[in-house]
């Protein structure tokens, strides 16, 4: 009964039935079988052929459980994070054997209104082995979210239930933002080396047009890096005690910083690929000024609209219960669109491409050195260097954002922070190895399969 936590429905069903069978469950109603006015309010169980045909008696039971685990006291996995929906939990049971591994999979379809942003519904099954006192699992389940359901499509039967997992608590939260601050302090400090050590290299190397060209973008880059960087500590110490205007030039500040860093990325990749894939016959005048007037000023022109149409405000970060975590300025929520076109849009283009010229980068690397035309080869701990500083170099890290959603988002927060923050270090380790301290002696570097692509595209 409903007074002690659970209902139950038993269902006499033939081995040899030639349908599925369906079944409805509510929370306050308990489980029934399903008929037309109980389909849009009620939860559905769709139990297929299959489950009947591997019996061996010609008739079963089927017992359908409904329990409020909230009566009961049971199901409760330690250091659970998210919440279980209405506090509901259903078991199904066929005959007395154990079912798993169905090709055709057992369907459980949750009702619910709509859920709130950054919510994330999960389906899993209680698994009694899963530490000392059991815990949610959700291998054999694939979650189908809806707006008003979530269809649980299972290859086995057990006790199921969904899981609304929140997107922050607040201590992760608060660890991703001590993270995120201690890595801008560091990468900072690293593009200053980073500058620093390309400056010397242009003056050491000034009569050598590529590598001038090459050193220059990297410095703008690693410029637009340490900016970023620099607006982020400024935005997270100021923000939260500034009035609205001066909020509204910070937000607008933070997200020139970032589209300057994603262009400079792109321009990296365009570089590469008129080195690696034109190799002959390229010269722009004033090609780096040029560059510059690109890599500065488009994000002005993307601020700028962005700005006229009242986009940057304060912006904060709350936990599952609602607790601000942190202020930012940054783009308001009434403006998310502008967040997704000129943030994830751009990006994902740039990312698309320069994965692109990535892999030829990679495909022509490697050829050479199969070759033999490469002669004298790095040790594969500088090849393994360089590769991590030119996937660095071209943006890679940044395409952890779009994994920051769903139930593994903490632990890809966490990876995206600590790896953006190690950016700065790895493009200052990639030049250091790529080009120090002879660069016109370096086995297998970059400028060494340019001259030598130039050389055999000349003699072809």
């Amino acid at each position: 009964s409903q007074l002690v936590g659970f209902q139950t429905l038993l269902l006499n069903v033939s081995r040899a039935v030639t349908h599925d069978v369906l079944i409805a469950f509510s929370p306050t109603e308990g489980p029934s079988t399903l008929n037309t006015t109980k389909k849009g309010k009620a939860g559905k169980i769709h139990l297929p052929r299959e489950v009947f045909h591997s019996l061996s008696s010609q008739m079963v039971c089927v017992i359908v459980t409904v329990l409020n685990i909230q009566q009961l006291g049971m199901f409760k996995e330690v250091n659970q994070t998210g919440q279980i929906l209405d506090n509901t939990v259903v078991g199904i049971t066929v005959g007395n054997t154990s079912i798993s591994g169905l090709q055709d999979p057992v369907q459980l379809t949750f009702t619910h209104r709509q859920l709130p942003r950054g919510i994330t519904p999960q389906c899993v099954f209680w698994d009694p082995s899963k530490g000392q006192a059991g815990g949610w699992r959700s291998s054999g389940c694939v979650t189908k979210p809806g707006d008003k359901e979530t269809v649980c499509s299972c290859d086995h039967l057990t006790f199921f239930t969904l899981l609304l997992n929140p997107p922050l608590d607040s201590s992760t939260a608060r660890a991703l933002m001590a993270v995120a601050t201690a890595g801008c302090g560091v990468a900072m400090a690293f593009s200053i080396f980073t500058i620093t050590f390309c400056i010397f290299l242009r003056c050491r190397f000034r009569f050598e047009d590529t590598l001038h060209t090459n050193l220059g973008l990297h410095m703008n880059l690693v410029g637009s890096l340490f900016l970023l960087n620099l607006a982020f500590l400024l935005n997270s110490g100021l923000s939260g005690r500034t009035q609205p205007g001066t909020c509204k030039v910070l937000g607008g500040l933070t997200h020139y910083c970032l589209l300057c860093c994603f262009t400079w990325t792109a321009l990296e990749g365009c570089q590469l690929y008129l080195l690696f894939v034109k190799v002959l016959g390229i010269y722009i005048h004033h090609y780096l000024a040029k560059l510059c007037l690109l890599g500065w000023g488009f994000p002005v022109l993307v601020v700028g609209v962005a700005g006229a149409i009242g986009s940057y405000g304060e912006y904060s970060i709350q936990t599952k219960d609602h607790q601000v975590i942190a202020h930012l300025c940054w783009i308001t929520s009434k403006h998310l669109l502008v967040h997704y076109i000129t943030n994830c849009g751009y990006f994902s283009l740039i990312f698309l491409f320069n994965m692109a010229v990535f892999g030829v980068v990679t495909q022509k690397t490697c050829s050479l050195q199969g070759t033999g035309a490469v002669q004298g080869g790095p040790k594969p701990w500088k090849v393994a260097l360089v590769a991590a500083g030119l996937f660095c170099l071209l943006g890679a890290t940044w395409a952890l954002a779009f994994l920051t959603y769903g139930i593994s988002s903490a632990p890809v927060l966490y990876l995206f922070t600590i790896l953006n923050s190690l950016q700065g270090i790895f493009i200052f380790i990639w030049l250091v190895v790529l080009y120090y301290p002879k660069t016109k002696e370096i086995n297998g570097s970059l400028s060494h399969i340019i001259r030598h692509e130039k050389t055999t595209t000349a003699s072809q």
